[in-house]
């Protein structure tokens, strides 16, 4: 019995392989990749072509010379197709390479997703197919939204996806057992192309409403970010992939349809309303997981089909017209439109309930003229307020704003100065907690693993944050930030810097009292050494202050004052007739933090022992002013 139900929970964890595959990996870490490595527009319009067409493709040819004798062995070598594929998107691709990768992405996945459902009630053996798609296809969905996987950086995410598709070709083994019996349903299912146009709608509803959530950083932040929202997303999956199963086991596969496209396309109207949101949230989960499930359980176990061959070429077909031409048209439809049109809800729940309307007509007609009615004069009232209100259009300051929440930068930086602690001095002023409350959403953080940003633009110039997007581990040190220089590939990044430039408040130049008067203690001078400060000012300042550092090299001409070479001294910033132990607090306090209305930011990361450290050293590496050259003085007081 340990066995049997083993080689059942077997294939759930092959569907559960898949799925994961293809939603954190296809729809998210590789498009990511794609964006990291300077994609866009057409260029990535193409790659993502590729990846249809290839998908399309092999699900249309996987079912040629099925045999179950082999479909273990296609089973592996597709899987291994899908690792490799993830593997080769982390190398650093041009464009034709990228779109070979995405077609092998695509193909990888045709021939996966139609060998596993063809054979699934084999893989499941003495276990019930049904529920192993349901469960399967629920854990996949509660794993992708786990947030310390949905926020993992791409190259995590693909190689955590390679190595999944590589465990489950163990799963694989041994060899499927003795096909078992259809699963039973209380009503025979719908002739192929009603279910095959069915499928096509809600695959068109869904990829459209994921897209529109995708690019609209308002719906994005009350959807899917935030540690809450990815949890209860997770679960949400989860429980509609087992009532699913339920449906489709005790009810009809109609009637699951019939669930699923009256939950999405509540969703999808929902959506175009701001005070809906929130519900949207609810039911787009458990629509989706409902006909997942179906899509999946269909052609393995519910379409009444004799062998594996057969179930290969409804599979085939469905995935390639359903899966990846209703994909495409569903993106298709949020690019050009950004919503969801309420006429195009309406026909896609005609399509779907099609089945339906015969039996229903016939038995509860009376009902049904009621229930046409009401609908009808409930849409005349309620559909014209779906339609999204025009807008003004939004600030750049406003769309840099809605970068800043879909890049999820709230998971390492916080806005909010704690009062009372060491933040005033280390990030400025405090704002009173009821004006963080006002913002929509408001943008406090999860966790500061970066600095606090909710006064950075006085810290900060704006051609410093985009020296700093671009390559943060070389002008900032040992910064463990990726670099987000795919975001100059068009606006996004300079709206990104214009939002961060804009983060300070009326009264910071407060700040600077408290900043003028701070100098290492007693304490930390003792503890400061030279050779310490050395190896300081190699991590942090010599990118920009050695001539031949990494950022004076790649930005020089473009900085407002260059920085100063400083082995020939820093006297535009400093009293040249200052004692040394002067000098040494006040290039202290300029390490820590910075020069303002310039280019110098502060490091106020830095210990009051380590700027110690960088003041002694610089203090006695730049030559005293009397022994000054015309050199040094055309470096060191460049206007």
């Amino acid at each position: 019995m340990m066995r049997a139900e083993l080689r059942g929970w077997r294939a759930a964890a092959l569907v559960a392989a898949v799925y994961i595959y293809f939603l954190i990996f296809a729809q998210f870490a590789f498009l990511q990749r794609l964006a990291a490595l300077g994609f866009a527009g057409d260029c990535l319009n193409f790659a993502m072509a590729s990846m249809a067409i290839g998908g399309m493709l092999a699900s249309l040819l996987a079912p040629i010379r099925f045999r179950r004798a082999n479909s273990a062995s296609r089973l592996r070598l597709a899987m291994g197709g899908c690792a490799l594929s993830a593997l080769l998107s982390l190398l650093p691709l041009e464009l034709w390479s990228a779109v070979a990768v995405a077609a092998a992405v695509g193909i990888s996945l045709g021939f996966a997703t139609v060998t596993l459902v063809a054979d699934l009630r084999n893989w499941a053996a003495d276990g019930d197919p049904l529920w192993m798609a349901a469960l399967g296809t629920g854990v996949a969905y509660l794993a992708c939204n786990i947030p310390a996987f949905f926020t993992a950086p791409a190259k995590i995410q693909s190689i955590i996806a390679a190595l999944l598709c590589v465990l489950a070709i163990g799963f694989t083994r041994p060899a499927p057992s003795p096909a078992r019996s259809e699963i039973p349903n209380k009503t025979d299912a719908p002739a192929f192309p009603l279910v095959l146009v069915a499928f096509l709608a809600l695959v068109w509803l869904d990829s459209a409403a994921f897209f529109i959530i995708q690019q609209t950083p308002a719906l994005k932040a009350d959807t899917w970010q935030g540690t809450a929202h990815l949890w209860s997303n997770g679960i949400l999956h989860f429980s509609g992939a087992i009532l699913s199963a339920a449906l489709l086991t005790r009810c009809s596969i109609r009637i699951t349809l019939a669930a699923s496209v009256a939950v999405l396309g509540a969703a999808c109207l929902l959506l175009a309303q701001p005070q809906h949101i929130g519900l949207a949230s609810l039911l787009y989960p458990v629509g989706v997981s409902l006909y997942s499930v179906a899509l999946v359980a269909y052609p393995a176990v519910l379409g009444h089909l004799p062998d594996a061959k057969t179930r290969a070429q409804r599979a085939g077909a469905l995935y390639a017209i359903a899966g990846w031409a209703g994909s495409a048209l569903g993106i298709g439809m949020g690019q050009h439109l950004g919503h969801v049109p309420p006429a195009f809800v309406g026909v896609a729940m005609l399509v779907v309930l099609m089945p339906l309307l015969p039996a229903l007509l016939r038995t509860y007609w009376r009902e049904m003229t009621v229930v046409s009615v009401a609908l009808l004069f409930a849409g005349v009232l309620f559909i014209g307020p779906l339609r999204p209100q025009s807008r003004a259009p939004l600030t750049q300051i406003e769309r840099g704003r809605q970068v800043y929440i879909s890049e999820g930068c709230i998971h390492c930086h916080s806005q909010y100065v704690r009062p009372g602690s060491t933040d005033e001095l280390l990030w400025g002023p405090t704002v009173p907690l009821a004006l963080v409350h006002q913002q929509q959403p408001p943008l406090i953080g999860n966790r500061r693993q970066g600095p606090d940003l909710s006064q950075v633009g006085g810290r900060r110039s704006a051609f410093w944050l985009k020296m700093h997007f671009f390559h943060p581990a070389v002008v900032s040190g040992a910064s463990a930030m990726p670099s987000y220089a795919f975001l100059f590939a068009d606006s996004r990044g300079a709206d990104l810097v214009a939002y961060l430039a804009s983060l300070h408040s009326p009264n910071y130049s407060l700040h600077q009292t408290s900043v003028d008067r701070w100098q290492p203690s007693a304490q930390a001078f003792a503890s400061a050494s030279p050779e310490r400060g050395r190896q300081l000012y190699q991590q942090d300042c010599a990118t920009c202050h050695n001539a031949g550092g990494a950022t004076h090299r790649e930005w020089g001409g473009l900085f407002h004052k260059i920085p100063p070479d400083l082995s020939v001294g820093p006297w535009r910033v400093l009293d040249p007739a200052a004692p040394s132990s002067q000098l040494t607090v006040q290039i202290a306090r300029i390490a820590r933090f910075g020069i303002p209305g310039t280019d110098m930011p502060g490091h106020e990361v830095l210990s009051p022992e380590q700027a110690a450290s960088i003041g002694l050293w610089l203090a006695g590496q730049i030559p005293p002013p009397s022994r000054k050259t015309p050199q040094t003085i055309s470096q060191g007081d460049r206007p």
